[in-house]
């Protein structure tokens, strides 16, 4: 192929760019609590650990990319706005090198990121940090053959790991309060990706992947899902209860009106994922519009 003619866009597209959004959205709640903490925010600490977050995200995002091309399964995946990957090294597999080389790159600035904040923090970062490498580098060739990994990989990547870090990062500690706020984005991204996995079954199956739906079904998987979507607004309701999140944090809950709808689609048409396509795209806005709901809530709180 012709890589004169290679659209400019399309050296983007490993990076899957309009699905980053979800990367602020998780910052923004570790930066809502570090506020509730009464503690002064630092302006460049607060960029950096954004930067590396979204290097990360971009990281993880590119290997994907770059091993599902290698692998075939591009090739055999039906994609959907929402799921399938960007379908770019298929269309210009000139690009394979350059995808693998973002991912490295980015890779290496979170790394370098990270590697900052332990010398300015300590070595409490450590454990958080390492574990959120490991995610992002093992993800597509080893936790998504590996069903629990596969399903709670993603959730401790953009909760646990980025609301939790960003906090420590800015506030020198960890808290209750983190890892309560942290709760909601962990069962909402662990949900992203398993709605997302449904489409993709069969496709998956043939290149060894062992996800949920592909090892109990898309029925049984469904009722995880709506499972999920359930135990995300409880961490909210429990955590206002517990006087571990400001009222305010219950802003959180406005989502569950798509929610309701979208953990009904799952079920009703877990075995047509061609009628999927509306609870993935509330399945998003639920994902980006929840933990910003919930970073107002602690802000104002």
């Amino acid at each position: 192929m012709d890589t004169e003619k290679t659209p400019a866009g399309s050296f983007l597209g490993p990076m899957r760019l309009p699905f980053l959004i979800l990367t602020p959205a998780c910052v923004l709640v570790g930066l809502g609590t570090a506020i509730i903490s009464d503690t002064s925010i630092s302006v460049l600490s607060f960029a950096l650990a954004l930067v590396g977050a979204s290097a990360a995200h971009i990281s993880v995002n590119a290997f994907n990319e770059y091993f599902d091309y290698k692998s075939g399964l591009d090739f055999k995946t039906q994609r959907t706005p929402f799921s399938g990957g960007s379908g770019t090294l298929p269309q210009h597999p000139e690009l394979a090198g350059g995808a693998l080389a973002t991912a490295i790159v980015t890779f290496v600035i979170t790394a370098g990121i990270g590697g900052y904040f332990l010398w300015l923090r300590g070595l409490a970062l450590l454990p958080l940090g390492l574990a959120g490498l490991i995610v992002v580098l093992a993800y597509t060739s080893w936790f998504a053959r590996n069903p629990l990994l596969c399903l709670v990989a993603p959730g401790l990547g953009f909760g646990t790991f980025m609301v939790m870090g960003t906090h420590f990062v800015l506030t020198g500690e960890y808290t209750w309060l983190s890892f309560v706020a942290s709760l909601v984005p962990f069962f909402l991204v662990n949900n992203l990706l398993l709605l997302n996995q449904f489409p993709d079954v069969d496709a998956d199956r043939t290149v060894g992947r062992r996800h949920l739906p592909l090892v109990i079904g898309r029925r049984p998987s469904s009722l995880i899902y709506g499972a999920f979507n359930l135990l995300a607004y409880l961490s909210i309701v429990v955590g206002v209860l517990l006087d571990i999140l400001p009222s305010t944090g219950l802003l959180g809950l406005a989502t569950v009106a798509l929610a309701i709808p979208a953990s009904v689609a799952a079920y009703r048409h877990a075995d047509q994922p061609d009628q999927l396509l509306g609870a993935q795209g509330q399945n998003v806005v639920i994902n980006i519009m929840t933990p910003v709901l919930l970073a107002i809530g602690l802000v104002i709180g």
